[in-house]
């Protein structure tokens, strides 16, 4: 009994330190996350955040990891709902774009991108999440294509990894501020290039 209060308190500690770095992004930027300065605004020490974590990139890998755990339970219930596959792509495309700028999980995707190349764990992980995406995108697809919705014969595969590069640009425009970038336009165009690669002949 002892132990499993324990293995919970730990968990849920390490819950807390996820959600207070995400929330010190949103504030902050990630420029300002460092683990002193997270382990002052949990009122804890540095090396109690290197104990659960070891190193930044590993928390900020955590962070992305926790974030994407509560999507992808959010893309899962999308797919299993009622309703047509036009409508789930557009709620897919929805989900998948930041909410704004300095969205604090596409911050982090954005910092990752630029550590991934030298740091094999986190490149590992990043294609791990990738893949998620991918591989729902693709059942959507495929789900239209049987509906009658979408092109008979899509290359579901080629098309699915073709939007999700798209959204990737669009997003990136999203969170860094870029003039004329905003969600609503950025939602805009992916629609309608979503139409244009998916349309029946």
């Amino acid at each position: 009994m002892a132990a499993t209060a324990r293995r919970r308190d730990g968990h849920l500690a390490r819950e807390r330190m996820l959600e207070e770095a995400m929330t010190a992004i949103a504030e902050d930027g990630l420029a300002a996350l460092t683990m002193s300065a997270l382990a002052k605004r949990l009122g804890t020490s540095g090396g109690h955040i290197l104990y659960y974590f070891g190193s930044k990139d590993r928390l900020l890998l955590e962070v992305l990891g926790w974030s994407e755990s509560a999507l992808t339970e959010e893309r899962r219930a999308l797919l299993a709902g009622r309703g047509g596959a036009e409508r789930k792509l557009a709620l897919f495309l929805e989900l998948y774009l930041p909410r704004g700028p300095r969205d604090p999980r596409w911050t982090l995707w954005i910092e990752l991108w630029a550590r991934t190349a030298s740091n094999e764990p986190l490149r590992q992980a990043q294609a791990e999440i990738d893949r998620g995406w991918q591989e729902d995108l693709e059942s959507l697809l495929a789900t239209g294509v049987r509906q009658g919705r979408f092109a008979a014969g899509l290359d579901t595969a080629a098309r699915a990894s073709e939007l999700l590069a798209l959204l990737d640009g669009l997003s990136t425009r999203v969170v860094l501020g870029q003039r004329g970038a905003d969600r609503a336009g950025a939602l805009r165009t992916a629609l309608s290039a979503t139409r244009r690669l998916i349309e029946r002949d």
